[in-house]
């Protein structure tokens, strides 16, 4: 049971990653990443997750150096944009990131979406840079099954994490089943819905525990073996994501939650989100 903002999964390489950790998603490169990083890691978060789309590296990693929080105490994750998969694109893309990033390695490096050719050849690319040992882990974002099947095909390396869309409303059971039975940690974006916690359930239960909804969720999150990166740019709120490790959901709550799915995404379908 995960029971502090400090608890980590351990990967299937050995790498511990936290469970809980800050998405910088929409946040401008400018004060708004810098002082939602540094507020995040002064509420004790260890985990930042950013991507080259989001157009906010810098920012991160300025806050990352003024936090003065030992680097070995951080986990930074980035992500490969569509436009630079494939082997050489792939690798150049990595380097603009840790220079923009201004680190040395980063610790998990992911390939964003599936797209529709090229995933096996970025693939490469990351296991060279793991490889390397310019990332500490690697792994993918909003691949399902069939991208995954198709990863093992052609590699011997299985992605340490998957991160997809997963919450109440879609709780990809095909693609946890088999990310479970391959040593795959399932991590969660928009875990909150995008703000769609209007649910009765969640209100009760929020009240049963003085929570909010949004707590209830990622508590949820976690006991369901998910890493779950909640996006905020407010201190408070950012504080009260966190705050979720002093109670526990049974069993039976758990499941109720579960049993809201509607497969319902707020975000892009990877089938039909292209190049």
């Amino acid at each position: 049971m995960t029971t502090s903002l400090q608890a980590a999964t351990t990967l299937h390489n050995g790498v511990k990653m936290p469970w809980l950790g800050l998405g910088v998603w929409k946040m401008n490169n400018d004060e708004e990443v810098v002082n939602a990083v540094r507020s995040a890691i002064d509420a004790g978060y260890r985990s930042i997750d950013t991507a080259m789309i989001y157009r906010n590296e810098e920012g991160v990693g300025q806050a990352v150096k003024a936090s003065g929080v030992p680097r070995d105490e951080l986990f930074v994750t980035t992500k490969i944009w569509n436009e630079d998969q494939g082997y050489d694109k792939a690798l150049k893309a990595f380097e603009d990131s840790k220079r923009r990033l201004g680190l040395d390695y980063v610790d998990l490096l992911l390939i964003h979406w599936p797209g529709t050719d090229k995933f096996v050849d970025t693939w490469r690319a990351l296991e060279r840079l793991y490889a390397d040992g310019q990332v500490r882990a690697v792994g993918v974002s909003n691949f399902k099954v069939r991208h995954l099947q198709e990863l093992a095909a052609n590699s011997p390396l299985a992605p340490m994490v998957n991160q997809v869309e997963f919450h109440p409303l879609l709780t990809q059971q095909d693609t946890l089943a088999y990310c479970r039975q391959h040593g795959i940690q399932l991590e969660a974006w928009s875990p909150l819905m995008q703000g769609n916690l209007d649910q009765p359930l969640l209100r009760s239960l929020a009240d049963k525990y003085g929570k909010s909804p949004a707590q209830i969720v990622l508590r949820w999150d976690l006991q369901k073996g998910v890493v779950t990166i909640p996006k905020s740019s407010n201190p408070q709120r950012i504080a009260e994501n966190a705050d979720i490790f002093d109670f526990s959901l049974t069993d039976e709550e758990v499941g109720r939650i579960e049993a809201l799915n509607e497969e319902r995404r707020f975000g892009a379908d990877p089938d039909t989100f292209l190049f």
